[in-house]
């Protein structure tokens, strides 16, 4: 418990360049297993579907990708900044080889389904 409140009384003392650099991103997802392969959802707003890749190698499913700032409006100083926007890339590790596998991916609403059908059941 101390370690965690100065850990948080540290970032309070941050200078404003400090605060205002990027942070790591590391998008959520959620891994579904399905009849045929699996379902994985990842939390993917902001980002335009051109930037993002979806690629198999082995077990791993690698999805990665870009969240761009688009400002709106001319600024003269960030006020606050508390979106990431960064390059991100998640490795998933699947029970199965994926090389072979159909791989479909769908942008709704700021999520990312990507689809791994398999040829026979992994199980």
């Amino acid at each position: 418990m101390d370690h965690e409140l100065n850990r948080l009384t540290r970032r309070l003392h941050l200078d404003r360049d400090e605060r205002l650099r990027p942070a790591r991103w590391r998008p959520a997802a959620d891994i579904y297993r399905t009849r045929d392969g699996w379902l994985v959802k990842m939390e993917l707003a902001g980002i335009d579907p051109d930037a993002i890749a979806v690629t198999t190698h082995g077990r791993l499913l690698l999805v990665q990708g870009q969240r761009r700032d688009v400002v709106l409006a001319e600024c003269q100083a960030c006020h606050s900044m508390e979106i990431t926007y960064s390059s991100f890339g998640r490795a998933f590790e699947l029970p199965a080889d994926l090389d072979d596998a159909r791989i479909a991916s769908d942008y709704r609403h700021g999520m990312l389904l990507v689809t791994v059908t398999l040829e026979h059941d992994p199980s």
